[in-house]
């Protein structure tokens, strides 16, 4: 029976563009480019691995996104997953994390599944809790923050590295887990496969394909939203110190007013 894994990507904003706050107090996805999340990179390569290292694996990738989440999508076809399933819908705008999860978990099983592969946070949230609450919603072992991942015998195995040790984890599957940037670098798509995935097929769902009432999920029902922000100030010059001979002293009380020190 071949090994069902879906891997969780999003379509972020790129952490190199000019961020900030739409009028609603959402991330504003419009003015900024968008790509694949870094950190969902390396959740496709280990799924990618462990297909190669398996008898029989089928990869699937799944985003929640407006019609741009498609590029994320193609991307991660390109690497190498064989098939995607985008689920977009006007009134997913704003969902937080546990709205996140409420549809993933929805879309996960009704895509089918044995094992669920997650980056370790997305680059724009950064709150690295959809994993844990995605395998709460399915009902199945969570096995988390993995440097090191493989499945064998129907167990998933990892390591996780910690500050001071290192853990060996196992879950049986089905099972959901998540890997970090130091699992391996993500491989670059070939032209070869950048050509493939135009011909790997894309499933579309909205909410009502996956029984969702549109209150569950975006602003109206999310359970955190951003109540205020402002903008950073911009950078000011610097204290530049000339060295008379005193330069170490001025820069030690420098330092020490800042309590850096």
């Amino acid at each position: 029976m071949s090994l069902r894994i879906v891997v969780t990507v999003k379509y972020v904003p790129d952490a190199t563009g000019d961020r900030h706050f739409a009028d609603d107090l959402t991330v504003d996805r419009d003015d900024v480019d968008g790509l694949l999340s870094e950190l969902d990179e390396y959740a496709v390569e280990q799924a990618l691995q462990i297909a190669e290292d398996a008898d029989d694996a089928e990869i699937t990738v799944l985003t929640i996104g407006p019609e741009d989440a498609k590029d994320a999508l193609r991307k991660a076809l390109s690497m190498g997953a064989d098939k995607a399933i985008h689920v977009e819908d006007d009134d997913l705008h704003g969902t937080d994390a546990i709205g996140t999860s409420l549809v993933l978990a929805k879309a996960i099983e009704k895509a089918g599944y044995d094992l669920v592969i997650s980056g370790m946070a997305s680059t724009d949230g950064t709150m690295g809790v959809v994993p844990a609450l995605v395998a709460e919603r399915l009902g199945v072992p969570q096995v988390t923050l993995l440097s090191e991942v493989s499945v064998e015998d129907g167990t998933v195995k990892g390591r996780r590295d910690g500050d001071s040790a290192s853990e060996q984890l196992e879950a049986s599957l089905p099972a959901v887990v998540s890997v970090t940037d130091q699992s391996g670098e993500a491989r670059y798509p070939s032209f070869k496969g950048i050509m493939a995935a135009k011909k790997k097929p894309v499933t579309a769902w909205d909410l009502s394909d996956l029984d969702i009432e549109a209150e569950e999920v975006g602003l109206e029902g999310a359970y955190t939203v951003v109540d205020s922000a402002a903008e950073r100030p911009a950078r000011t010059a610097g204290t530049i110190v000339k060295d008379e001979g005193e330069g170490g002293k001025q820069l030690a009380e420098f330092l020490a007013g800042q309590k850096f020190i």
